[in-house]
């Protein structure tokens, strides 16, 4: 059997021919497949504005450029990718973490509160919620603690487009539709969702902040008549703050139309998998955590907690099996050691990455192929 990765990104016909017309077309960025990919991903996340750029940690950075200020805290999870709490640091912020939840590896909001309620400066000023593996944070949840606190969110949805959770109200909250969070951030990167080769989308109700990050996007230029302090003519633009070049092309944006419109048929089979994982670990004495198939979750990842997870993972490997891990705390990461933080610090977190392992999820993986990775594992537990 071939190598079986952990994800991998699923290229029809349809998305090579859309590339294609792309390519053959007059533009190859700065033109219309850009826009109307924003507004499809608009429709489809359920968010009034889309910005497209050139990759999640992009989105990222532009979003805490909006709300970060040099000397702010801002509270995110060790249980994620770095760039979650890296873009506070591009802007001078100070990065504070807090323990995970054991039940659903997301950011624990008991001990966001416990943080929050020992900071007598009003120091903190914003969350950083991830919607890990696909899980969707509840995010109604954490809106009623920032507006206590009088804090912004920025919502990591890089794993969960198409994720949601349940309100108070019994109704489904999908990630990223700007109901409860001031802007959100997607990854198209090959192993997600939506796979433009790199790319990233940030949405948001926020008109102003849609509007400011806009202008970021392209170095702070702007040939609005209407922003505009001086007009030469037709020709004339102004750079009137520091801004960058995370700008997606036309090329990636045709791409991620195509996948677009096949996303919701994507999201069934991940969950599919899930259940079909689920199914066959449930109960077993070599998994430590939960293994429940959980509804609303989007499944980027699909994580079991084993033991002698090392030998597992360099078993699986010797049979082309290449499950991975996610994420290695980045607490524990030698830059935010220098920083001050230490082993020990997350225990929760910690004790996770002792015992995590992803295991191969994605809409091309066949029926034969999860079912020779299930017998592996139970074989080697065997």
């Amino acid at each position: 059997m071939k190598p079986i990765p952990y994800g991998k990104q699923f290229i029809t016909q349809q998305d090579i021919d859309c590339v294609i017309k792309a390519l053959k077309s007059d533009y190859l960025t700065q033109g219309p497949k850009i826009e109307e990919f924003e507004l499809n991903f608009a429709d489809y996340i359920g968010s009034k504005y889309a910005i497209a750029v050139s990759n999640g940690t992009a989105a990222l950075h532009l979003s805490a450029l909006t709300l970060v200020n040099p000397g702010d805290k801002v509270l995110t999870t060790p249980i994620t990718f770095v760039a979650s709490a890296n873009c506070v640091r591009y802007c001078g912020g100070e990065v504070v973490f807090a323990d995970i939840d054991s039940d659903n590896y997301c950011l624990d909001i008991n001990k966001v509160r416990e943080i929050l309620e020992r900071d007598s400066e009003g120091k903190y000023k914003g969350i950083v919620p991830v919607d890990f593996a696909g899980y969707a944070v509840n995010l109604e949840e954490f809106r009623k603690l920032a507006d206590e606190y009088g804090l912004w969110i920025i919502e990591d949805a890089c794993h969960a487009p198409g994720g949601y959770f349940v309100d108070s109200q019994n109704e489904n909250r999908f990630c990223g539709s700007g109901e409860f969070a001031d802007l959100s951030v997607f990854s198209f990167h090959p192993v997600k969702h939506i796979a433009c080769g790199e790319g990233g989308m940030i949405t948001t109700n926020n008109e102003k902040l849609y509007k400011r990050i806009l202008n970021l996007r392209t170095h702070g230029i702007t040939k609005d008549s209407e922003l505009l302090i001086e007009n030469h003519g037709g020709w004339y633009y102004e750079m009137q703050e520091l801004g960058y070049n995370y700008r997606l092309t036309d090329i990636q944006a045709a791409l991620g139309n195509s996948q677009l419109s096949r996303a919701d048929d994507g999201l069934k089979k991940r969950r599919e998998i899930a259940q079909n994982y689920s199914d066959a670990f449930q109960g077993r004495g070599f998994v430590l955590g939960q293994s429940d198939y959980i509804e609303g979750h989007a499944y980027h990842l699909y994580i079991l907690e084993v033991e002698n997870r090392h030998k597992l993972y360099d078993y699986l490997r010797a049979k082309g099996i290449f499950a991975q891990i996610h994420y290695i705390p980045v607490h524990t990461m030698p830059y935010y050691i220098s920083l001050g933080w230490k082993k020990n610090d997350m225990p929760v977190a910690e004790s996770y990455y002792e015992r995590c392992l992803s295991l191969p999820i994605y809409p091309g993986l066949t029926k034969s192929e999860q079912e020779y990775v299930i017998e592996s594992i139970i074989s080697f537990y065997e």
